[in-house]
């Protein structure tokens, strides 16, 4: 195994039904992170949206502050905050204020936006946003780290802007930058040595770029002299365990059609195999997409994704409503007991003091 200890999360978009309350459903959402927090995960993203009613969180900072005060140790992400949708020193400003509330468990995931809704209501062309990231990445890594900047682009301007909080954690709070199958993401993640999200790597496309897309972030980095370390390295793929596959399947009826109509008509992740397949499920299994069966076959996957990769730093569950509360629950309850110490040490000694006691007595 390339990389031993492996950390664990979620990615919380979310996706919940436009049938459903919701009010109930980010209660929920705050209820599933803090199950996390006491069964030892490591990390949750929180995305931001503004259109379509699936994905309803808004401002995943208000979002994270909420969270952290219901949990102690699990680590808080924007997972992304929309660079464009924003002024570059209003968002330090309030994810260095996060970094201070949280006490150092914030984490700040950014991307160019993905709902070609969410900019048409903004007037922005979604052809510009990318370079609209690119130019607000550009001056938020250096005021993230206390900086003062100037700098005039074509939608923002900075007259020697800086911060009013120092960032508690140091350098800077840890910045990670959104890849699908392309590898944009990650030469910018490369270029200013940041971390890489990893969303698509279970898709096709995603998963058969992996191991060019983090040569590339090795080369843009030792280019601009920037640290290569594969644990900042985060990928992200939906997961449904339980004790058997039919019962696996079973759980999953209750919403999984309702989640592949919103990729297939509305989402712009690659994410859902193409084709109107009678069975979305077994085509998702199929295609190695999702884990949709048990701990077996999740520590399968897991091991399939080190091996293309080359090895990685942190495995993030899609978070999807596909079951009810309970059978949702129970997926990661198992996923945390039974999938995660498989790629973590944490055992070892215990392992060993069991098979050299079972020794001296036989």
């Amino acid at each position: 195994m390339p990389y031993p200890d492996l950390k664990f999360g979620i990615f919380l978009a979310p996706f919940h039904v436009v049938q459903e309350n919701p009010t109930a459903a980010l209660q929920r959402d705050l209820q599933l992170i803090e199950l996390l927090d006491q069964l030892g995960y490591d990390y949750v993203w929180i995305g931001e949206h503004h259109s379509a009613g699936v994905e309803i969180i808004a401002s995943p900072e208000v979002f994270i502050a909420a969270a952290a005060a219901r949990t102690r140790r699990i680590r808080l992400g924007t997972g992304v905050s929309c660079l464009p949708y924003h002024h570059p020193l209003m968002l330090a400003d309030r994810m260095m204020q996060l970094d201070h509330m949280t006490r150092g468990r914030v984490e700040f995931g950014v991307g160019p936006g993905a709902l070609p809704a969410d900019a048409f209501m903004l007037g922005i062309e979604p052809a510009d946003q990318r370079n609209m990231m690119l130019e607000a990445i550009e001056v938020l890594v250096p005021l993230l780290r206390g900086e003062t900047v100037t700098g005039k682009t074509r939608w923002f301007e900075l007259h020697n802007a800086r911060t009013q909080l120092m960032p508690y954690s140091k350098p800077m709070i840890p910045m990670s930058i959104a890849s699908q199958v392309s590898p944009a993401g990650a030469r910018v993640a490369g270029t200013h040595g940041l971390g890489l999200l990893s969303l698509s790597a279970t898709s096709s496309g995603g998963f058969n770029a992996l191991a060019a897309n983090w040569e590339i972030y090795a080369r843009k980095a030792k280019e601009n002299n920037q640290p290569i370390d594969r644990r900042r390295w985060s990928l992200v793929g939906p997961v449904h365990i339980a004790e058997s596959r039919t019962q696996a399947f079973e759980n999953i009826r209750y919403g999984i059609d309702s989640w592949v109509r919103y990729f297939r008509e509305v989402a712009t992740l690659p994410i859902v195999p193409d084709g109107q397949d009678t069975d979305a499920a077994q085509a998702l299994v199929d295609s190695g997409l999702a884990v949709i069966g048990t701990v077996a076959d999740a520590i399968a996957q897991l091991k399939r994704l080190q091996q293309q990769s080359g090895g990685f730093g942190t495995f993030l569950q899609m978070a999807h409503n596909w079951a009810d509360w309970e059978q949702t629950r129970k997926s990661y309850q198992l996923f945390a007991r039974q999938v995660a110490p498989e790629f973590r040490t944490g055992n070892n000694h215990g392992t060993a003091s069991y098979q050299r006691a079972r020794g001296l007595e036989s």
